[in-house]
């Protein structure tokens, strides 16, 4: 990946070629915001992911509500969607819907389900930001599938970052074992976002950090251009996402 390209050049070349990395597990490749705190409790976070081994191409949308309750919207059903991992930590049903994604300046994504969520970020680069997306775009490919060195990665990040405690490896909260490659980085400089018609208020920093199974939300806004593997679906030893509701 070019590190001179505008978030927008990045995701538009990620979504024309998107290139798997190797394996013969579950993986994916695209863009997203690896999440987005707020202060009244609410917490968002995007997936848009152009090619998979597990599902046609899809956009996600996570929702955290202050009660802690998740909820993953897509426009594939939820076994086809991040809801077939993360499924487990919540009560409510996946939710297929659709998700308008588009990027009204270079450094500006705008994401709306129609009648529900209308969200805008602003990313920008920091020194942090940076250096993590030069270790990420020199790291030799077998780093990223690597338990330890994906662990050594995480802990420098978080405090890099300042987004708290980051485990790039671990198991998701329906069983399977991931291992993530945030290559490019940027950091949010400013979002806004209403759902329901109800303003979720200025960003920052949860009172207690969001987690999925061994996943950590980042305490701090971050987009990124990045890869993962999934361990291959088992139902002998996997929590199955099975109920998908319509929006």
């Amino acid at each position: 990946m070019d590190t001179r390209l505008t978030p927008r050049e990045a995701a538009a070349a990620v979504n024309a070629h998107p290139v798997l990395p190797a394996g013969d597990d579950e993986r994916f490749i695209g863009f997203g915001i690896m999440g987005l705190p707020f202060v009244s409790g609410h917490y968002l976070a995007l997936r848009q992911f152009p090619a998979t081994t597990f599902a046609p191409a899809y956009v996600s949308v996570w929702h955290r509500g202050p009660a802690c309750t998740w909820t993953f919207y897509a426009t594939t059903p939820g076994p086809q969607s991040c809801a077939r991992y993360f499924s487990a930590a919540t009560p409510n049903d996946a939710v297929q819907c659709d998700i308008d994604l588009s990027w009204p300046t270079p450094w500006s994504v705008s994401v709306e389900i129609p009648g529900l969520l209308r969200w805008s970020v602003r990313l920008h680069t920091t020194r942090a930001t940076r250096l993590m997306t030069a270790i990420g775009n020199r790291l030799p490919e077998a780093a990223w599938t690597d338990p330890m060195s994906l662990s050594l990665l995480g802990r420098i990040a978080g405090p890099a970052l300042g987004v708290g405690d980051i485990r790039l490896t671990g198991s998701a909260a329906n069983g399977q074992r991931y291992m993530v490659a945030p290559k490019t980085m940027w950091a949010v400089a400013e979002s806004h976002a209403s759902l329901n018609g109800q303003d979720l208020g200025p960003t920052g920093p949860l009172r207690r950090q969001a987690r999925l199974g061994d996943f950590r939300l980042p305490q701090r806004g971050i987009g990124v251009i990045g890869s993962g593997h999934f361990e291959n679906f088992d139902a002998d030893r996997h929590l199955a996402s099975e109920r998908t509701v319509t929006f």
